[in-house]
């Protein structure tokens, strides 16, 4: 991009970010009447709307490598991003170019500016400004389909305009508690509030008291209910299998399998489609193992919640059996309720902790992951900077020369170590990540 176009995207990353500085804003009627002023392209193109604690994102990039391998053309929604901005809004997988996200906020600007010149409240947020540039996409690259992943919640959610071919709510657990409410049955009330009248909607696996919360509801909008568990049954032998690691991702496979089941025959997704495209399937961060400069392994893994670190839990205990040995763990979270549950899990497992502490103003400080070190662990703990860490491409400078490294916590800690190891992804634009 020549000099005036960086220029331009820097101008551009400013709005966003001023949009983003003010917080997120819930309620639907906002993004009703931005997405009417643009002449509702979230109704132009078939969409699969995915809901859930953890999960919605890995089955999202599963449907999306599952229609993609049956022929159709997919467009991807998703966020946080990892690296760059444009990877919340794919097209077949390629992400959003600055000078598409240029072009699009040159053409959003003034239609948001309209709707909020008599009350600021109207102003559509920053993440209602993405979503906006998803559908805009979609329907202008002419996908055929495209996966569309809940910011937060559901029902408030901006997203939750569209009217989906399938909802999908694919776990439900403790998380965003001080947004969707205390209690599981309150969390599962607002993730099942993407199902809209006669619609159908696949469930993954999550609590009984969930399912029954979410069965209740869409009994009343006569949207007719299928789930893993009734179909799949609870042992993993009879789940599909994926590329992506972990016996969690077995299980966001059956999601996607039975999502795949419940589209029409003329979607053309049989089984021989939807193993290759589970095979297939790309979702940075999540167990995903490489190899550094000098041989040793790295693991960078998104477990940030309570739930996830169950997973994180099971996966660590793989892992040493797998090693011989105890890892170097590198982890950063966002807010204590996160970092308790996931600390003691690897303190249980690790050789030494470094802590890190993420570039986003939620970010625990080293002084409340200190407290939460356990009396009983025997390795050490370090504070230390993500660029320190990994100075250079495919580099890790801490640990010794057979240790094996994991990186786990916040998913914005994984997108700074992405940026630092593979450096082609090009700047991290780590400011515009949260909401």
């Amino acid at each position: 991009m020549h000099t005036t176009g960086l220029a331009d995207y820097a101008a551009v990353q400013d709005y966003l970010f001023g949009l983003k500085a003010s917080g997120p804003k819930f309620g639907l009627d906002r993004m009703r009447g931005f997405t009417k002023a643009l002449g509702h392209p979230e109704r132009a193109r078939p969409v699969i709307h995915v809901a859930g604690t953890n999960g919605k994102g890995s089955v999202s990039a599963m449907l999306d490598a599952i229609f993609q391998a049956a022929g159709w053309r997919t467009g991807l929604y998703t966020s946080p991003h990892l690296v760059k901005l444009g990877e919340r809004v794919q097209v077949n997988r390629q992400i959003l170019s600055e000078v598409e996200i240029t072009a699009y906020t040159r053409e959003l600007r003034p239609v948001a500016e309209r709707l909020g010149r008599f009350d600021a409240g109207d102003h559509p947020s920053f993440f209602e400004f993405m979503t906006a540039m998803a559908f805009l996409q979609f329907n202008r690259k002419k996908c055929d389909i495209s996966m569309v992943e809940v910011g937060l919640g559901g029902r408030l959610d901006a997203t939750n305009v569209v009217q989906p071919e399938i909802a999908v709510i694919t776990s439900i657990g403790l998380d965003h508690s001080e947004f969707l409410g205390d209690t599981i049955e309150k969390i599962a009330a607002e993730k099942a509030g993407i199902i809209k009248p006669g619609r159908p909607v696949v469930l993954g696996r999550m609590p009984a008291v969930a399912e029954s919360v979410i069965r209740g509801i869409a009994k009343t909008r006569a949207a007719p209910v299928v789930s893993v568990s009734e179909i799949f049954g609870e042992s993993l032998d009879n789940f599909p299998r994926t590329n992506l690691e972990g016996d969690y991702q077995r299980w966001n496979a059956a999601t996607a399998a039975l999502v795949a089941r419940t589209m029409p025959p003329a979607w053309r997704l049989d089984d021989g489609v939807v193993a290759r495209g589970l095979q297939q399937t790309s979702w940075p961060g999540r167990w995903q193992r490489l190899r550094l400069a000098d041989g040793r392994l790295l693991v960078l893994d998104t477990s940030h919640n309570p739930e996830g670190a169950q997973v994180l839990d099971e996966n660590l205990k793989k892992l040493v059996a797998e090693t011989g040995r105890a890892p170097v763990i590198i982890t950063g979270v966002l807010g204590a309720v996160r970092a308790g549950p996931l600390l003691e899990v690897i303190f249980r497992h690790a050789s030494d902790v470094h802590f890190v502490v993420p570039r986003q103003s939620r970010a625990c400080s080293f002084e409340e992951l200190e407290a939460l070190v356990l009396a009983d662990f025997t390795g050490h703990t370090h504070r230390a900077e993500v660029t320190e860490v990994f100075p250079a491409s495919q580099a890790c400078a801490i640990g010794g020369p057979n240790d094996v490294i994991v990186v786990t916590g916040s998913i914005y800690l994984i997108g700074e170590a992405l940026a630092c190891l593979e450096p082609q992804r090009g700047a991290g634009e780590g400011r515009l990540q949260d909401f």
